[in-house]
């Protein structure tokens, strides 16, 4: 049970506070693990079906002689996505949270326990679909990515603002689906500004390959500036 969103049972200020200090404490440990590894570490984070595994399963194949990668899933049941992350070679590990609804740090730190940690790697940490409470939790991470797809409404981001403020990329995802759905690209991206105004933006499709490649310089600039002072 969540003691930040709540999720059905009542919670306190002070607890929060308790929760989110504890969270910090394991957050830096994670941290100093990745900068002294040289790691470059992603938390993606979106609502259910944004595509998140079909994007990081394109991403980890195409780019397999770039990257070194790894990936820690979460999501409160089963082992679906890890499963279909680990057909493209790289080490994958689920992370089953039950009635959690995010992943914290102190999960992330026992995951690394049992993950294949090497210097210079590329660590994705797919968080689970939610886009309230996993952006309260700081993993350790140098980069949130948001993900949202036209599927879900141009509206997405002033509904949730803190997700998206705290974003340093979000993601629009399924543009091939824009023929068929009432989404105004233009309005949608303009949301996003009004909350954050440094966010990057990219437009793309996993499924048709469109717009990929962006995402792909993106991550190697950023592996190639990891942590460089």
């Amino acid at each position: 049970m969540c003691g930040v969103c709540g999720c059905g049972e009542t919670t306190t200020i002070s607890v929060e506070q308790d929760i989110l200090s504890e969270n910090k404490q394991y957050a830096k440990k994670n941290s100093q693990l990745f900068i002294e590894k040289n790691m470059l570490v992603i938390n993606i984070m979106s609502s259910p079906g944004s595509g998140k595994t079909t994007l990081l399963t394109k991403t980890l194949s195409d780019l397999k002689n770039k990257l070194k990668s790894a990936v820690i899933v979460g999501d409160q049941q089963t082992e679906c996505d890890a499963n279909q992350l680990k057909s493209t070679g790289v080490d994958a590990i689920q992370i089953n949270t039950g009635k959690v609804c995010h992943l914290d740090a102190h999960m992330i730190g026992h995951a690394l326990e049992k993950l294949p940690i090497n210097n210079d790697m590329t660590l994705f940490i797919e968080n689970i679909g939610n886009l309230v409470c996993p952006v309260l939790f700081d993993l350790g991470e140098q980069y949130k990515v948001v993900m949202l797809s036209v599927t879900e409404g141009d509206n997405k981001p002033l509904k949730y603002p803190d997700m998206f403020h705290n974003a340093d990329l979000v993601i629009i995802n399924k543009i091939d689906l824009l023929p068929y759905v009432n989404f105004d690209m233009d309005e949608c991206i303009n949301n996003i500004y009004k909350v954050n105004a440094q966010a990057k933006v990219f437009k793309l499709s996993a499924t048709t390959e469109t717009g990929l490649q962006n995402w792909y310089d993106w991550l190697l600039i950023s592996k190639s500036q990891a942590y460089v002072n």
